[in-house]
Order: structure tokens, then C-alpha cells, then sequence
């Protein structure tokens, strides 16, 4: 992992869960100010600039933070722990949304629905193969197809963050199915 990289996860824990950390405050909204923030992960002896915090911003693969239009604040999309407001514009979801679990969580998720946990939303991506992807991250991985226009439909409302991923506050347990086993062996997740 390069420095960026390790960076841009330090930045990502500052900024969606620890900000008292690097010695920042958040506003309402989740900016913190960019000059703040140089500053703060400076003093922890982390080497930081303007130059490599844009290159962090801009290469990021996750897309996890954004800028304000003069550069001056800067937040994390989502995936926040603290409560902040990112400003998200309720949208209609698809038909389905999928969420990447752990096998050894389910049992827990089919008595309880899928809740945000440490974080303010439930995660949800738009297709299986990401959905993979995340599980993998936790485990053997385990893909819930997620009946998310249904849902909307009674009434759950869905946020899209800016990054890409599909928000809702909780998934109730006769809204969400698991996906075969064979789908989710080789990847193949069907797009619905």
C-alpha cells in the first residue's frame, strides 16, 4: 500500500468518525476546512500538502470525499459514524439494490433486517459484483438482493451518495432475499 494510500484511509477515518483526532471540528453538513485539516494531520507526523490531499481527492477509486467549489472545505461522502447532515437528495432507487454481508452475520440479518451499524445508513450497491466485493471484506462473503423499489414504494426513503452508493436507514427483513450460492461462487451476480 503507497503513502497516498494510507493516507487517504487516515483522512477517511478523520473525516467520517474521529475528526477530535487531527484537532478539527466538522459542521453540520460534515465539511471541515481544508487548511484545518493540513494542519491537524500534519501535527499527528503525517507528511501532507494541498498538492498530495487534491491528488487524494481526485484518485481516489471509492471517490469517498468531495471539495466545495473553492477548494477551501472538504468532506467524506458517506460512511459517517458521527452525525452530520451531507446534504442527500431523497431519489427513487431501482428495482433491486444489493448489500455485501458476511456469512457469520446472517443470522443476525434475517431476525433483525440489514441496520447501519456504527454508520448512519445501510450501504447498498447497484449491482451484485460490488456487492461481492464489500462482503469480501468481512468474511466469506454472503449477497442480499435487496428489494429496494418495493421499499420505496411503501414508503423507505433512498439517498444516492455522491460516490455512487445507494442509502436507506434500514432494510426490514421481507425486503431483502439471498442470492444462490453459485452466483455468488463465481462472481457472476446477476444484474437485475
Amino acid at each position: 500500500m503507497g503513502k497516498l494510500d494510507r493516507l487517504s484511509i487516515y483522512i477517511s477515518m478523520i473525516l467520517r468518525h474521529r475528526p477530535q483526532e487531527a484537532h478539527i471540528t466538522l459542521d453540520e453538513h460534515g465539511w471541515a476546512d481544508v487548511e484545518e485539516l493540513l494542519a491537524g494531520v500534519a501535527g499527528t507526523g503525517r507528511e501532507i500538502d494541498r498538492e498530495m490531499l487534491e491528488e487524494i481527492v481526485a484518485t481516489d477509486k471509492k471517490m469517498r470525499y468531495s471539495f466545495n467549489q473553492d477548494k477551501t472545505l472538504i468532506r467524506a461522502n458517506q460512511g459517517h459514524s458521527i452525525p452530520v447532515d451531507v446534504e442527500l437528495k431523497e431519489q427513487e432507487p431501482p428495482e433491486f439494490l444489493y448489500h455485501g454481508t458476511a456469512a457469520a452475520l446472517l443470522e443476525a440479518i434475517r431476525a433483525e433486517g440489514i441496520k447501519p451499524m456504527s454508520r448512519l445508513y445501510v450501504h447498498l450497491s447497484k449491482d451484485g459484483k460490488t456487492a461481492l466485493t464489500v462482503g469480501r471484506r468481512h468474511g466469506e462473503p454472503v449477497v442480499l438482493k435487496v428489494h429496494s423499489g418495493e421499499m420505496y414504494g411503501a414508503g423507505c426513503p433512498f439517498y444516492l451518495s455522491e460516490n455512487g452508493v445507494w442509502l436507506t436507514k434500514r432494510v426490514a427483513p421481507e425486503y431483502f432475499e439471498e442470492m444462490e450460492l453459485q452466483e455468488q461462487e463465481s462472481g457472476s451476480v446477476p444484474h437485475t
